[in-house]
């Protein structure tokens, strides 16, 4: 079996970052806080984030954030949900959550409540389930999950929920592996797992592994490395990852890279992009690959860096 390109990822993470006139730069300029999300989570799984300048990174993401509290995708952009969770998710992996005011973070997103519990993404008002995790993940790591609605927040999730045991956008969505780790992580970090049925959604989950090893979101799909992540971590939530051949998605994932030029694709001899790269990097962590740190499944973060955020001090 093929090895992690460990030094190669890492060359090709930082080079994704430097080079701002390459295409993949240019057509991620509107979500460069994602970007930056899954370029340093990888790196801080592979060990390498001290190669990364620390100043450099705060003082862009706190040029990200708005009078609302918010952060965009990039500067100059409109504040996002999304962009709001990665901007607080990196400024964790680097210990520096007090540079925000938290307060106002929480402000902003508790704003995005709705009568019913679910969340808008922003002003304009989209609902997904994603926005649900999203909310739900970040006051947490903030230590402010009391000053939103969490039972109506957990009961709207619930009407999302599905005869197959899976978890759609909205009430009556089809059942889709990213929406499935969205509602099973807001419901793991509410204490809410309860709620759902874990053989029949194991089993929905488990048959997204196809003959090559690797995991596709929806019945009749491609298999997909990042599916390493939203499938493999919901299923660890529910503790049916025994269900799924772990050898063969090994397998898989480490086909997926370019191990001349580094990163990894969505599936074998593909371009890679900084996206893939993480999942893929994401999900041997969470197949206990050896030489990368542990990942939390429901936060998506390194175990130590929930540990500090936790049981520090």
């Amino acid at each position: 079996m093929a090895e992690l390109a460990v030094d190669k990822h890492v060359k090709y993470i930082l080079a994704v970052e430097k080079n701002k006139d390459s295409f993949e730069s240019v057509v991620m300029d509107h979500l460069r806080m994602n970007g930056a999300y899954w370029g340093l989570t990888a790196l801080d799984l592979l060990g390498k984030l001290d190669s990364v300048n620390v100043d450099e990174v705060i003082s862009w993401i706190l040029k990200c954030q708005h009078e609302s509290g918010g952060f965009s995708g990039n500067i100059g952009h409109d504040p996002h949900i999304l962009y709001t969770l990665s901007a607080v998710q990196v400024l964790a992996l680097f210990n520096k959550l007090d540079v925000l005011d938290i307060d106002k973070v929480a402000t902003y997103i508790t704003g995005l409540q709705n009568e019913d519990g679910s969340f808008s993404g922003d002003m304009w008002g989209e609902v997904d389930t994603r926005f649900s995790y999203i909310a739900i993940c970040c006051l947490s790591i903030l230590c402010c999950l009391d000053k939103i609605n969490v039972e109506k927040a957990v009961s709207y999730i619930l009407s999302c929920k599905n005869l197959d045991g899976g978890f759609g956008c909205t009430p009556g969505g089809e059942s889709h592996a990213g929406q499935i780790f969205c509602c099973v992580g807001a419901l793991a970090l509410t204490g809410s797992l309860h709620y759902v049925d874990k053989d029949l959604l194991g089993w929905w989950l488990c048959e997204r592994q196809v003959k090559s090893g690797g995991l596709n979101g929806r019945p009749e799909k491609l298999p997909d490395v990042c599916y390493s992540w939203w499938v493999l971590s919901s299923l660890i939530m529910i503790d049916r990852v025994h269900w799924i051949d772990k050898e063969k998605l090994v397998k898989f994932i480490l086909d997926c890279q370019d191990v001349e030029n580094g990163g990894i694709s969505d599936r074998p001899d593909d371009a890679v992009d900084v996206y893939h790269t993480y999942f893929g990097v994401a999900g041997l962590s969470l197949l206990n690959y050896p030489g990368l740190k542990a990942i939390d499944p429901a936060y998506a973060l390194p175990v130590d860096v929930v540990n500090r955020i936790f049981f520090s001090g």
